[in-house]
């Protein structure tokens, strides 16, 4: 059965490019499309879209208010358009922190560097986000909770990005650290990385004792008001990664969007070098580029995570990571926006732990500072 798709856009144009794109692979069916945010909740309620491509400025009802709205009364995934600007940046940032689950750019030729590719993107992520039902991103019944833990979970679903009040993180009495030493801890996502992201670093202490290497598939437009929006949010510090950033603990390096992060031994923790990478290079960042920097430095003393995301990036270099002695975990695949990231290092039989995402910060700081 194909998946049903909304496309939404205050632009007629837009809204039959789009359509005529998706329309193309058979897997895929528009169903409806809508000039407005109002338009949308109306077309939501008759049409039961499995996807809702949404654009962010409109008129009547603009997108962020519309995912809002969606999300109270008939929760669906949605894919959001927007400019690569600091403005488009911080809306799309909204838009996610409102329950959207991935963005591209509105600009087809921001996206990748043909039209073939480009369009191939657009139907690829609209299929891997059709496939998922939005109550999965926070599974109710991969642990027994208590009645209070069970608040404490609710409490965490939506973040208010001016409070900073430590929240408890749900706790897995069954989970065992397993001793090791570390001095590093390295997260790589994709699809579903900021709200990922998000609900693990403001659970950490701000007396954490390790640097943390964020990998987040990115463009360079948004990654300096992500990582802004992260340091308001967390208790750890939060930047992003400039070349000659000497690493510290308790801070966290956000790669660049459009470039390459990698690590240099030098003093107790390394320093962060920074370069544009090869121009092929599907991902920039890229987790597979940053592990296996990571891998050289620090040898056995890396936890690496991999959270939810399409495609394999982070598998090669977690293999070089774990061959060095390093742990690797994943996300499971309940928990996880898309199930393409975390799988492709389980099956490769490269990650030891696929923990829900809920359990994800308890679970790091039962390993690297056993509380």
């Amino acid at each position: 059965m194909a998946i049903k798709v909304l496309v939404v856009d205050d632009s007629s144009f837009f809204r039959r490019r789009v359509s005529e794109i998706l329309s193309q692979d058979p897997n895929l069916e528009v169903v409806a499309d809508a000039r407005n945010g109002k338009e949308a909740l109306a077309k939501v309620a008759e049409f039961k879209p499995n996807v809702i491509t949404m654009d962010i400025e409109m008129p009547i009802m603009d997108g962020i208010t519309a995912v809002k709205e969606i999300m109270g009364s008939n929760p669906t995934p949605v894919l959001m358009f927007s400019s690569l600007t600091h403005d488009g940046a911080q809306a799309t940032l909204d838009a996610l922190d409102a329950g959207a689950l991935d963005f591209l750019p509105k600009k087809f030729e921001d996206i990748a560097t043909n039209r073939d590719q480009a369009i191939r993107l657009l139907q690829q992520k609209v299929k891997a986000l059709g496939q998922r039902r939005l109550f999965r991103r926070i599974p109710r019944a991969s642990v027994d909770l208590s009645e209070s833990n069970r608040a404490a979970r609710s409490s965490q679903s939506t973040f208010n990005r001016n409070d900073k009040r430590d929240i408890a993180p749900v706790v897995n009495a069954s989970f065992k650290a397993s001793g090791k030493q570390y001095k590093v801890l390295v997260i790589g996502t994709s699809t579903g990385g900021p709200v990922a992201l998000q609900r693990i670093l403001t659970q950490l202490p701000a007396n954490y004792p390790h640097p943390i290497l964020l990998i987040q598939h990115m463009p360079a437009a948004f990654t300096p008001a992500f990582a802004v929006r992260l340091n308001g949010l967390c208790k750890i510090q939060v930047k992003e990664a400039e070349n000659g950033d000497v690493m510290k603990p308790g801070c966290a390096y956000l790669a660049p969007g459009g470039l390459q992060m990698l690590i240099e031994k030098s003093g107790a923790y390394g320093r962060i070098k920074v370069i544009s990478g090869k121009e092929d290079m599907n991902y920039k960042p890229s987790v597979d580029i940053t592990f296996a920097s990571v891998s050289k430095v620090f040898a056995d003393k890396a936890l690496a995570v991999v959270l939810t995301g399409m495609g394999a990036d982070g598998r090669e270099g977690a293999r070089l990571l774990k061959t060095a002695g390093s742990s690797i975990w994943a996300q499971d695949e309940a928990s996880s926006v898309v199930y393409g990231m975390p799988q492709a290092v389980t099956q490769a039989g490269l990650s030891s732990k696929s923990i829900a995402l809920e359990q994800m910060a308890n679970a790091i700081l039962k390993e690297t500072i056993g509380r």
